[in-house]
């Protein structure tokens, strides 16, 4: 599957989504999210896939907005963009499968959010996230007003967007913004050991605990409660049920 922006590739039911514009550090141009909004909609139709990894290509996962493809841009046309890429944002952060970001040295602005977005975040150790928005006049998208807060609280994202301070790996797994740090060259390997580990449980358990998982800032918990005892008859009454629990009683013999 070729695309001009990313690279995409499927192995052992993950579909890795590679950022691949390495000669301008991954900077994100409208060309780009078209292809992930595509890319999305392949793994999401391919019941191959049960988990997807984020990554950049070269020495970023990516540095944000490509500036010069705005240059130019009316005010009408930046908000017809801004709405657009909104859009892949939500399409990410409710995707039905499980998504990590293996986030490699610079995650700044949109590529800050788009590993927000994800489920998860592994980060090498040299990686550096932050939210230069407001030294250029600029404002977060991709939910990351709302994304950041839940992984390291109000204050923190408060002095984080507001400093526009860079944080690196270490610092990023202390305050809980990613999953766990790992060296540079143990990255992809971690990444895709996680994604594996994922894709040995059952692909529709893990849409409904994502969904519910999403569902809890939208509605009350009563509402919750009621969905999850919905989740949880829909999975006991499916096929594969039998199968899962076969698995694991042979794994306790």
């Amino acid at each position: 599957m070729s695309y001009e922006c990313i690279l995409y590739e499927k192995k052992e039911g993950v579909a890795m989504i590679k950022l691949n514009r390495p000669q301008v550090l991954n900077a994100m141009n409208k060309q780009l999210w078209i292809d992930l909004e595509d890319a999305l909609q392949n793994a999401l139709e391919d019941p191959e896939i049960k988990a997807v990894i984020f990554t950049g290509e070269g020495r970023a996962f990516s540095t944000g907005a490509d500036l010069k493809d705005s240059k130019g841009r009316s005010l009408s046309a930046y908000r017809d963009y801004l709405i657009s890429l909104q859009e892949v944002s939500r399409r990410i952060i409710r995707f039905p499968k499980p998504t990590i970001a293996a986030v490699n040295g610079y995650a700044l602005g949109s590529g800050y959010e788009l590993s927000l977005a994800c489920d998860i975040r592994i980060a090498a150790e040299s990686a550096k996230f932050g939210s230069p928005e407001a030294r250029v006049s600029s404002s977060v998208t991709g939910g990351a007003t709302r994304l950041l807060q839940d992984l390291v609280g109000p204050g923190k994202a408060k002095e984080l967007l507001f400093t526009c301070d860079y944080i690196d790996g270490k610092e990023a797994e202390r305050i809980g913004l990613v999953n766990k740090t790992v060296p540079d060259d143990n990255l992809m390997g971690e990444a895709m050991a996680m994604a594996k580990k994922i894709t040995e449980n059952s692909a529709l358990s893990l849409n409904l605990i994502k969904k519910g998982l999403n569902m809890a800032h939208e509605v009350s918990l009563e509402a919750l409660m009621d969905y999850e005892v919905e989740a949880c008859l829909a999975t006991v009454s499916a096929p594969e049920r039998k199968e899962k629990l076969e698995e694991f009683t042979q794994r306790k013999k």
